[in-house]
């Protein structure tokens, strides 16, 4: 089990003894004591935990009467500057090496398996056009996309099973997830690379229609209007779940 380092009870100890660290905008201001020890669970809960952990798990561990959100946005303003940032992916939270700082660590991490190029524009696909169905897909690219991709996209946790076309057939369309998120450091679906970003990167050439626009996706939990929430009887329909409603493992 890792232990807080002394730095980050210092950390903490700062943020404590902040005067304009109260409960939230407008809201009664706390003892300093109660946001010290708020902060100092706030940071333990994220630091031990293996994966983002959700804004509402924290919640519920605060004292009472402190603002949630507002204890994470002070505490995520004192990571800013260190090796170890405390960033916000979706409506959790984790700590990340700074981003300059990433080619230090790289050697010691699990060399993650690489994409093919048939599966990466398949997944800036989803990305950017989420939700999207397998035949959107393959006629955004103008060829036909193999259910290996997919599935190797699913596999890797970046891909999910959204909702259902309001369509004949009802195909499933596909989203990213918080995993998706959390690797590419992305906090939500609108800070996708956009126009001007991808020409500095040499992802788009300079003969691209003058009206030409990047697509926003909806954010995680939106629903398209011609498009209903996936269900359990829709998974179990697809094999993904067996009768009953358990994981089909």
């Amino acid at each position: 089990m890792r232990v807080l380092p002394q730095k980050r009870t210092a950390i903490v100890s700062e943020l404590g003894g902040n005067e304009d660290f109260v409960a939230g905008e407008g809201a009664t201001v706390v003892d300093p004591r109660r946001l010290h020890e708020a902060a100092r669970i706030a940071e333990a809960l994220v630091f031990a935990s293996a994966g983002p952990v959700p804004e509402g798990y924290i919640a519920d561990r605060l004292p009472g009467g402190v603002d949630v959100g507002h204890v994470m946005r002070q505490l995520k303003a004192l990571y800013a500057g260190r090796g170890v940032n405390l960033v916000q992916v979706g409506d959790h939270w984790a700590f990340r090496t700074a981003p300059d700082l990433s080619f230090v660590v790289r050697g010691d991490e699990t060399e993650t398996r690489k994409l093919s190029r048939a599966a990466l524009e398949v997944l800036s696909i989803i990305a950017y056009h989420q939700p999207v169905t397998r035949a959107e897909i393959e006629d955004i690219r103008g060829v036909q996309t193999s259910k290996g991709t997919l599935d190797v996209l699913l596999e890797a946790g970046w891909v999910r099973f959204r909702g259902r076309r309001r369509t004949p057939g009802r195909p499933v369309t596909f989203g990213t997830t918080k995993d998706f998120l959390d690797h590419f450091g992305l906090e939500e679906l609108r800070d996708l690379p956009g126009l001007e970003e991808l020409k500095g990167a040499g992802l788009l050439t300079g003969r691209i229609p003058s009206n030409f626009q990047i697509p926003l996706p909806l954010a995680e939990d939106e629903v398209a209007e011609d498009e209903d929430p996936i269900t359990s009887l829709d998974l179990e329909e697809l094999g993904l779940l067996t009768p009953g409603g358990k994981e089909d493992e």
